[in-house]
């Protein structure tokens, strides 16, 4: 099994750069973040370079405050255009595979169609070797977002018929609004172009908690998935101590 560092979370004490270079020391065979506009993508590259380690992912900027996003909300295109312009030229200077496409908070038909619209204007807009991600927040910490649910990423996708575009599909987001993770992971396999992972109910270290990783991780290797997951989990005050979990999973 093979782990991604997310470094929207993990070891957010120091650049982004240093970052890098501690998951790679800590074991983690590719590491992924959330907005890594401020970083120069130079800087990123050195230390890419220098560890061997793959940049997996990076999302689209949130917007303003409050808006958690910016393609499905009706009005806004302009600027969430402009922000996939700007996620997709970080990506290809980083040699980033996966962009998320952040919805925002909105809800109703017209934030649909925008959503949609916005997303077909990213395919386009973006090379063949980068995929799109899509993914469900669940309602506790986002209550008003637009893409709350499995079924509701999987009509999307199904309404866009593009292979480039998958469900970004978090173990923790998931349990908590819909449960039954394993189940719903056998379901949406080809739907999936990434998974996350983090303790349930408090996004906290993945040992604790309600969901038993160890199974979960053993039953994803066993539907086949090769590609590393993401460990998107709030560590507490040192990243570096809250790494059991990798340590046993490596055992």
């Amino acid at each position: 099994m093979k782990f991604s560092a997310n470094l929207g979370f993990l070891w957010t004490d120091r650049p982004l750069p240093d970052a890098i270079r501690a998951a790679k020391a800590a074991g983690f065979d590719a590491v992924e973040c959330h907005w890594p506009y401020d970083t120069p993508v130079a800087a990123v590259n050195d230390a890419l370079r220098e560890t061997g380690l793959t940049m997996l992912g990076l999302n689209t900027v949130r917007g303003n405050p409050g808006e958690n996003g910016l393609l499905a909300l009706p009005g806004r295109e302009t600027d969430a255009r402009a922000a996939i312009d700007q996620a997709i030229a970080y990506a290809v200077a980083a040699r980033t595979g996966a962009i998320h496409a952040m919805a925002g908070n909105a809800s109703g038909p017209e934030a649909r169609e925008t959503f949609l619209d916005n997303l077909r204007y990213a395919r386009a807009a973006c090379p063949d070797d980068i995929l799109l991600l899509i993914e469900p927040l669940n309602r506790h910490d986002a209550p008003q977002y637009f893409l709350r649910t499995t079924d509701q990423a999987a009509e999307l996708l199904a309404d866009l018929a593009d292979p480039g575009i998958k469900m970004m599909f978090d173990c923790y987001h998931v349990a908590r609004t819909e449960g039954d993770v394993v189940t719903r992971l056998e379901a949406l396999l080809p739907l999936i172009g990434h998974i996350q992972f983090a303790a349930v109910p408090d996004r906290g270290i993945p040992d604790q908690g309600e969901l038993n990783y160890r199974f979960v991780f053993n039953r994803i290797a066993a539907l086949g998935w090769t590609r590393p997951l993401g460990a998107e989990y709030r560590p507490g005050a040192d990243t570096d101590q809250s790494l059991g979990w990798l340590r046993a999973a490596r055992a």
